[in-house]
């Protein structure tokens, strides 16, 4: 099947014909990839199949610290047979990303027979929490363009990587993709500034809202629902008691924008409070 030794281990063949991959990477905009992907192994029950071994793309001499705990470079796959879905939660690998990536096409090709793939992004925006969340979605291919059709998807964005930048890692991976014939679609949700390092369970929600249509999962997004209740009322408290930040957010929700300085107090409040244990 493969000629050389691939840079990743098996450890159960799953019986899968036609399923989709859907990829989520752990450093993101309000943690959405990693929030989406581990509320669907969750709910669905997944099973872990296979890992990428991490020695030739990230560097192992350290590692991050979030909330006191070391974050090791993972990149593991998951499935769910009765929904046909594959699900990979990664780290963005630092070293040979073609490589990393056509690792990761060829467990969806070969042992999965995926023909289809999306991934997961949350993008910086200016607009505040309580705003709708708009689902961006980038194709690559008119197959799969016509798949998107169906659904109520935000139709009027344009991205080009900026001059003297390397693309995304998504839109590597869905040039890659395009390569093998796969249909495969890059997903973004635009996070509120001030939410991008903590959570954003709104944007979390409309992603995994997506998925469900698209895939008939049948998952029960009451949790989702109750984790952007809290975190509404926790923010309503800050804006009770600190007229300043209330008067930020009004201003964004009428679309005005803020001076710089007026974001970092933004950011560094929100943050600060909702980073507090209960």
């Amino acid at each position: 099947m493969l000629s050389h030794k691939p840079p990743f281990r098996i450890y159960r063949k799953p019986e899968l014909l036609s399923s989709s991959l859907v990829v989520g990477w752990s450093e993101d905009a309000g943690k959405l990839g990693s929030k989406v992907i581990d509320y669907l192994c969750k709910k669905l029950k997944c099973t872990e199949f296979a890992e990428i071994e991490p020695a030739d793309f990230f560097p192992l001499a350290g590692v991050s610290v979030e909330d006191d705990v070391a974050q090791f470079p993972e990149s593991k796959f998951y499935y769910c047979q009765q929904k046909n879905l594959v699900i990979l939660k990664s780290s963005s690998p630092r070293y040979e990303w073609y490589r990393f990536l056509d690792s990761v096409l060829d467990v969806a090709e070969h042992y999965c027979h995926t023909t289809e793939l999306y991934t997961i992004g949350g993008m910086v925006s200016p607009s505040a929490h309580t705003a709708p969340r708009d689902l961006f979605a980038i194709a690559n291919s008119m197959e799969m363009k016509d798949v998107l059709s169906q659904y109520d998807l935000a139709r009027d964005f344009d991205y080009e990587t900026p001059t003297g930048q390397r693309p995304t890692i998504s839109s590597y991976l869905l040039w890659l993709a395009k390569k093998r014939n796969m249909a495969a679609s890059s997903l973004w949700v635009p996070v509120p500034f001030y939410l991008v390092s903590t959570e954003d369970p709104r944007a979390c929600r409309k992603t995994v809202e997506f998925l469900d249509r698209r895939f008939g999962l049948g998952i029960d997004l009451a949790e989702l629902d109750d984790e952007v209740a809290v975190q509404n009322q926790k923010i309503a408290q800050v804006r009770v008691n600190f007229p300043d930040i209330d008067n930020y957010i009004q201003r964004l929700e009428s679309s005005l924008g803020l001076a710089h300085e007026e974001n970092e107090t933004l950011l560094k409040e929100i943050e600060g409070f909702l980073r507090k244990k209960d």
